[in-house]
């Protein structure tokens, strides 16, 4: 009779082709998801003239998809704690594909509204999830260029919004742009089907037929016996609470995370809703306008697996920490009247720098909070950045109609990066007396 540790045969042994099987899977289900989330930025130049909107209110319109995302991450992230991750992910997936095809229905904005927020209620609960499973199935040493790897999707997804809105908003309007989500649905059977479950969550469960024959896949040449017990290291000791977020010495950690949660999804969803509107009236077409967008997604992809292969090497803080510095002077170039290459060039820099940055916040929750509540941790971090998501569309819209001279616009833009940055330091300084103190101690 044996206790096996699945957490520490997972970080022992090969990363193999069952789990690049879940980076696949999750990479895929985030395309979706990121394809969702940049749409509005696509239609938003054509919903201001078709529908009369001015500028607040555009970015009051984009924003309730984000007020979605942030209720969708407080309450799917917990409940995966408890109903498993395959599940969450599931109907995360479902509800927000069929809400964005409805919304290419919608003949006002009212209807937009409602749609985007069942929409954004979806996209907010599957981030966390996908990410918490990703984060269980890689080994510590490849966590964070999986982790990336996989959420990279997110930036294709925005990359392929963008392309598509190149090529059919101008001929076909803004519905299709909607409708197309009717095709990821059929992704749905095959999620259910290949997708395993969280093996932490069915050990917690006291499920372990189904926790040794997801466990058999990984490790097809390890033979358990009847009398073996799987277990998960970090399973003990903790329930799924927020309070638990802030014990251990965790405090200072989190918050700070939270901070740059905060700026990093202001940000993203402040250069994501209105860079194409800001380049249109800077005299770019159409065309060029939306290429910013496939610009700053191309960086974010870019920028999340790079930022997951320097984190793997250097300490996830210290990388996030410099991204940061890097989209504060890039934002703010942008602003400027620099040649066209060059203004695209800080385009992608600011995507690698803020989408990609995104990311690698995402892995630094996971490898902070231990199995039993990283959803939770994850959830929250993520409930707390679709705060500073809402507040990003609607600030560019005050801001854009006080008209104020577009270099000033966006050295305001380049703030919240300075502010992360900040936090991020101070995140990396705590982290690293938390790892000396533990080092002390253990000697």
């Amino acid at each position: 009779m044996r206790n096996i540790d699945v957490n520490d045969a997972i970080d022992n042994n090969p990363f193999g082709g069952f789990q690049w099987t879940v980076v696949v899977l999750c990479a895929l289900l985030l395309i979706v998801d990121g394809y969702d989330v940049f749409v509005a930025g696509t239609v938003l130049p054509t919903l201001i003239s078709e529908w009369g909107l001015t500028k607040p209110q555009a970015g009051a319109l984009q924003a309730w998809a984000l007020f979605g995302m942030m209720f969708g991450a407080l309450i799917f992230g917990p409940l995966a704690d408890r109903i498993g991750r395959k599940r969450g992910i599931a109907i995360s997936f479902l509800l927000f594909t069929v809400s964005t095809l409805l919304t290419g229905f919608a003949s006002s904005p009212e209807q937009f509204k409602v749609f985007r927020f069942i929409a954004g209620l979806g996209c907010g609960g599957l981030m966390p999830n996908a990410v918490a499973l990703m984060n269980e199935y890689a080994p510590k040493r490849l966590r964070g260029t999986m982790v990336a790897l996989m959420f990279s999707g997110y930036s294709v997804g925005g990359m392929v919004a963008a392309g598509f809105g190149i090529g059919m908003i101008p001929q076909y309007g803004w519905q299709p742009m909607f409708f197309v989500a009717a095709v990821p649905m059929l992704m749905l059977p095959l999620v259910l089907w290949k997708l395993p479950e969280s093996l932490g969550f069915l050990i917690r469960q006291g499920r372990q037929e189904q926790a040794k024959a997801i466990y058999a896949r990984i490790y097809p040449t390890e033979r358990l016996g009847k009398n073996d017990t799987l277990v998960f290291s970090e399973t003990k000791g903790a329930s799924a609470s927020m309070l638990e977020l802030f014990r251990h010495q965790r405090a200072l950690r989190t918050v700070m995370l939270w901070v740059a949660f905060f700026c990093c999804l202001l940000l993203v969803y402040l250069l994501s809703s209105w860079l194409p509107k800001v380049l249109q009236e800077a005299g770019f077409a159409e065309r060029a306008s939306l290429l910013s967008l496939f610009s700053l997604n191309f960086g974010g992809m870019v920028g999340a697996v790079l930022g997951g292969w320097l984190g793997d090497r250097f300490g996830l803080a210290k990388v996030v920490v410099g991204f940061f510095a890097a989209a504060a002077v890039s934002i703010a170039l942008i602003g400027f009247d620099l040649p066209v290459a060059m203004l695209f060039l800080m385009v992608f820099v600011a995507g690698a720098t803020t989408i990609g940055t995104q990311i690698l916040l995402y892995a630094s929750v996971a490898q902070l909070y231990n199995l039993s509540v990283r959803s939770t941790g994850l959830g929250w971090a993520s409930g707390v950045g679709r705060i500073g998501a809402i507040v990003g569309p609607t600030l560019g819209g005050v801001l854009l109609a006080k008209e104020f001279p577009i270099q000033q616009n966006f050295l305001i833009f380049s703030i919240p990066a300075v502010v992360s940055a900040l936090a991020m330091l101070v995140f990396a300084i705590s982290s690293a007396r938390r790892s000396s103190a533990l080092r002390l101690a253990a000697a």
